[in-house]
């Protein structure tokens, strides 16, 4: 296939200009219903320039109960444990504390990619139409990304440098 000087041009420029935003931490599956499972898994694509990836720090917003991080080979698995704001109701049971925090520890080259997988549950009281948000901070060898950024009314994570990954939550599915 040949590309002419200026498509070969714009592909170029469209490389070097990529904002940060498409090249962070992402979920594997940006939308899920409220009142339901679901299963969230973060794909690293890159370390901090060409620094490996030496912890990966998840913070559970609220709503977001019933945490069970998945462990990983040669990575070690930590989570904080806390009250909820008030008892949320899972399933039959209710529940006034669990996971807020989740953090691995081991090593991933800059050159590999890797995923990071939480069963959550998200609660009814979640609302549906928007976005909710997951802070992550990468800390590599040499340097560390804060993907905590959470955009403001008007605007998109595409407008920030490190932008918390994102989940649109959508309404809950009837039987």
């Amino acid at each position: 296939m040949m590309l002419s000087r200026s498509s070969l041009s714009f592909l170029i420029a469209a490389c070097v200009l990529v904002p940060s935003a498409q090249a962070h931490i992402t979920l594997e599956k940006p939308e899920a219903a409220v009142a339901a499972p679901y299963k969230a898994v973060f794909r690293v694509p890159h370390g901090c320039g060409d620094s490996p990836t030496v912890k990966i720090r998840i913070r559970i917003p609220q709503g977001v109960i019933g945490v069970k991080p998945m462990p990983k080979p040669g990575w070690q698995l930590e989570t904080v444990k806390a009250k909820y704001d008030k008892p949320y109701k899972m399933f039959h049971n209710a529940l006034t504390e669990g996971v807020r925090e989740v953090t691995w520890t081991g090593k991933l080259a800059d050159d590999n990619y890797d995923e990071f997988v939480l069963s959550t549950y998200l609660t009814d009281e979640l609302k549906p139409g928007t976005t909710l948000y997951f802070p992550v901070v990468q800390e590599c060898e040499k340097g560390v990304h804060r993907w905590i950024e959470i955009p403001e009314a008007g605007k998109t994570a595409a407008d920030l440098p490190e932008s918390a990954p994102g989940l649109k939550l959508v309404p809950a599915q009837r039987p």
